[in-house]
C-alpha cells in the first residue's frame, strides 16, 4: 500500500500530517517548522502538557482518527448523510476528513497530497467521491446543521459546492416540535442576561435553497446562526471544543469531565473572567431546563491564535418541555439532579477547583437574578407555544438556587 497523508493547516500554516498505515491506522505528526516556532498558534489544549510544552509523540489509532480530529467531523445522521454523498464508509475517518477537509470548524484546514477520486480508483477501491460534491459541514448537534451563506433578500442558500458559508442553519427537530424558536429565546434571552451570544434568525423552511431531503419536517421555521469561526472577509477564527480539549471522543461527551475540571482549566487559562463567564452560562443553563450542554456545546476561541478564551454561546435550547425529568449534561459536585442545585454545590465546585469561593458565588447571585429577572420580562413575548412557556415555568418553581445563599 502507497503511504497516504494529509497535511493538516491551522489557518495558512502548516502544522503537521495525518499519515494512514496499513490496517487502517492513521498516525498524527507535527512539522518540525509548527514545533520550532516561537509563538505559534494553539492546534488544541490536548497537545500541551501540564508544563506547557508541545506533546509531540503519538500512538495510532485504527478506523477512528485521534480525538482531536474526530471531534471536527459530524455525528449521526449528518456523519451518514454526508458521507453516503461522498461515497465513502462513515467509520472511515481518514476519508471523511478528507472529504470534508475545507469546511471544517475553527481555523484547521485539511489539504490531500493527492486527489482522492484518483487514489481511490488507482488501488481499486469502491470508495470514490462521486460527481456531484456533498454539502460541506461538519458541526455536530441536535438538529441537522448546514453552512450556509445568508442572502440579502433574507432566504438561506445551502451551497452544493460552496465553502465556507457564514451562517449555520439548523433545521427543524422531526421528532420535537418549535425547537428553532426554542433555540432561538434562549440565545436572545442570554444575550439579554449578558452572556456573549451570535446574532441568530428564524427563516421559513421556503426560503432556503437547497434543502436536502431528509424526511418531513415538524415545523416551519430553521434557525440561522451567525458563525463566530468566520471574520466578514471569509478569513477563519480557531476555536475548539472541550472534547477536543480534554481529548474524548464524541461518545463521550456527557461523561469522564465534571463542572470541576472545566472550571478548574478555565481558571488555569483564563482567570477569573473566564471563571465568571462559565458561572453565568451554568446558571442560565439550569434555569432554562437545558440537559444537553456537554462538552461538545462549551468551546474555547482563539482570536489572536494563541489566547483562548470562552467561545460566544451556542447550542442553547431548553431541553425541559421535551424531556420532563432532564438533567445537566455534566455532573456539578456530585449531582445533575437540576432542582436539588444550591449554593452549596457551587461552594463546593469552587472549593474543589482550588477558586475563590467568593467569586464563584457572587456570580452564581448574580446570574441567578438576572436570568430570571429577564425571563419574566421576555418569556411571554416569543415565538413559543403556551405549553413549552408553562413547561419552563413549572421547571424554575422547583428550582433550589436561592437556598442557603
Amino acid at each position: 500500500m502507497m503511504k497516504k497523508e494529509l497535511e493538516i493547516l491551522l489557518g495558512e500554516i502548516r502544522v503537521g500530517t495525518l499519515t494512514l498505515l496499513e490496517g487502517d491506522r492513521t498516525i498524527f505528526s507535527f512539522d518540525e517548522d509548527y514545533i520550532s516556532k516561537a509563538r505559534r498558534p494553539v492546534l488544541s489544549q490536548a497537545f500541551i502538557n501540564m508544563a506547557g510544552e508541545l506533546i509531540t509523540e503519538f500512538r495510532p489509532t485504527r478506523t477512528k482518527l485521534h480525538p482531536f480530529f474526530s471531534n471536527l467531523l459530524p455525528e449521526g445522521l449528518m456523519r451518514t448523510y454526508l458521507a453516503e454523498r461522498g461515497g465513502v464508509k462513515p467509520e472511515r475517518e481518514y476519508m471523511l476528513l478528507q472529504l470534508l477537509g475545507d469546511d471544517l470548524p475553527g481555523a484547521v484546514t485539511v489539504r490531500s497530497d493527492e486527489d482522492i477520486r484518483h487514489a481511490a480508483e488507482s488501488r481499486g477501491e469502491t470508495e470514490t467521491i462521486r460527481g456531484e460534491q456533498p454539502y460541506r459541514f461538519s458541526l455536530a448537534g441536535m438538529q441537522l446543521k448546514f453552512s450556509a451563506i445568508y442572502e440579502s433578500k433574507g432566504g438561506l442558500t445551502i451551497p452544493a459546492k460552496g465553502v465556507g458559508g457564514d451562517w449555520i442553519v439548523k433545521l427543524p427537530s422531526q421528532n420535537f416540535m418549535h425547537v428553532p424558536e426554542n433555540e432561538w429565546s434562549m440565545l436572545h434571552l442570554a444575550g439579554e442576561a449578558g452572556i456573549p451570544v451570535p446574532e441568530a434568525r428564524l427563516v421559513p423552511l421556503d426560503k432556503i435553497k437547497n434543502l436536502p431531503d431528509s424526511g418531513i419536517f415538524s415545523d416551519r421555521n430553521a434557525l440561522a446562526v451567525r458563525r463566530f469561526d468566520r471574520k466578514e472577509n471569509g478569513s477563519r477564527i480557531h476555536i475548539e471544543d472541550f472534547a477536543q480539549v480534554y481529548s474524548l471522543y464524541p461518545e463521550n461527551k456527557y461523561g469522564k469531565v465534571s463542572c470541576m475540571n472545566i472550571a478548574r482549566m478555565l481558571w488555569t487559562l483564563t482567570g477569573e473572567e473566564g471563571v465568571a463567564d462559565f458561572v453565568r452560562r451554568l446558571i442560565f443553563t439550569i434555569i432554562i431546563g437545558n440537559g444537553d450542554m456537554h462538552l461538545k456545546n462549551w468551546s474555547f476561541i482563539y482570536k489572536d491564535g494563541i489566547t483562548p478564551t470562552l467561545s460566544p454561546a451556542y447550542d442553547f435550547v431548553s431541553t425541559i418541555p421535551y424531556i420532563p425529568n432532564d438533567t445537566l449534561a455534566l455532573t456539578l459536585s456530585d449531582t445533575k439532579k437540576f432542582e436539588e442545585i444550591t449554593a452549596r454545590h457551587f461552594r463546593r465546585l469552587a472549593e474543589k477547583a482550588e477558586i475563590p469561593a467568593y467569586l464563584v458565588l457572587r456570580t452564581m447571585r448574580e446570574a441567578t437574578d438576572t436570568v430570571m429577572s429577564v425571563w419574566e420580562t421576555h418569556r411571554l413575548h416569543y415565538e413559543l407555544p403556551k405549553e413549552i412557556i408553562e413547561r419552563i415555568d413549572k421547571h424554575i418553581s422547583r428550582l433550589s438556587l436561592s437556598k442557603y445563599i
